[in-house]
């Protein structure tokens, strides 16, 4: 018995239930429950919040949510071999553990359960982009979560953080900026894992931006589609994919059209999807 909770080791669950990790759902097991308390502790207090947690696997996350006091956990798993295994710490927890079957890309999971809401998942890799970018990406803001803790490859954790001048900053980076403060909490080392990935993970911790600046997601999506999609040109031809003629576009948004997209802030980016929404009479 695991001294955390009185549930058996992971291990132990994984063999009983045998839940080896499938590469085709990117899992890659977390077994440490020091670890996984200490991804759950960097929420926050999870007391009074429903926790929405995407691919618990074994269960080893979802036990250290409900050992730190979240009021309910609600667990999507599209591992149907996972199933058995979550419903022992739903009878270990009465009442505070809701499993749902199923894709969490086919689900509104930000949706899901009451407020306050806090998202904290250890994503799989294949998937975690997406579903980051769905939480991004409600037309109402700010969003029904009031925080996020997410595990992402190292590699796209740089991503999400980076600003201007930085080599990892890009599309994601903006969007990212421009309705959230997210910031890298610690890296976790491949060893951790069953099996263990090839590269370092890391979490992130995201609040959101209670008033981010006015500006329409699809068109700053665009703006920024075509800035980085030729990062290293200028602006006054990196953006002439978007139909109208970049100097005016640059000029509209007090922006340099010498300069690249790698050294424009998340504020030039929207100032440039504003502008572009004048010129379309948007």
């Amino acid at each position: 018995m695991n001294q955390i909770d009185g549930l058996p080791p992971l291990r132990d669950v994984i063999e009983r239930h045998g839940l080896s990790a499938l590469k085709s759902l990117g899992q890659n097991f977390l077994l440490d429950l020091n670890l996984t308390s200490r991804i759950a502790r960097s929420a926050g207090s999870l007391e009074g919040h429903t926790v929405v947690e995407i691919g618990p696997g074994p269960g080893g996350l979802t036990r250290a949510l409900l050992a730190n006091g979240a009021a309910k956990v609600i667990a999507v798993e599209r591992d149907r071999r996972a199933i058995a295994a979550l419903a022992e710490i739903q009878a270990h927890y009465p009442g505070r553990l809701e499993v749902i079957e199923g894709d969490a890309l086919a689900i509104d999971t930000a949706a899901l359960g009451e407020q306050p809401l806090r998202i904290v998942a250890n994503l799989p890799y294949n998937i975690a982009t997406p579903l980051l970018i769905g939480w991004l990406s409600p037309a109402t803001w700010p969003p029904r979560w009031s925080s996020m803790s997410l595990m992402f490859q190292k590699e796209v954790a740089d991503r999400i953080t980076a600003t201007e001048e930085d080599d990892a900053y890009g599309r994601l980076g903006v969007l990212v900026g421009w309705r959230c403060r997210a910031t890298q909490m610690f890296d976790i080392s491949p060893k951790a894992f069953v099996p263990p990935p090839k590269v370092t993970s890391t979490v992130v911790h995201f609040e959101p931006r209670q008033e981010p600046l006015p500006c329409r997601l699809a068109t700053l999506e665009a703006v920024t589609a075509a800035a980085f999609g030729q990062r290293r040109k200028m602006l006054r031809q990196s953006l002439k994919p978007l139909g109208f003629d970049p100097a005016a576009l640059c000029a509209a948004a007090d922006l340099d059209p010498t300069v690249r997209a790698e050294t424009v802030p998340v504020a030039g980016f929207v100032r440039l999807a504003n502008a572009l929404d004048a010129l379309r009479g948007q």
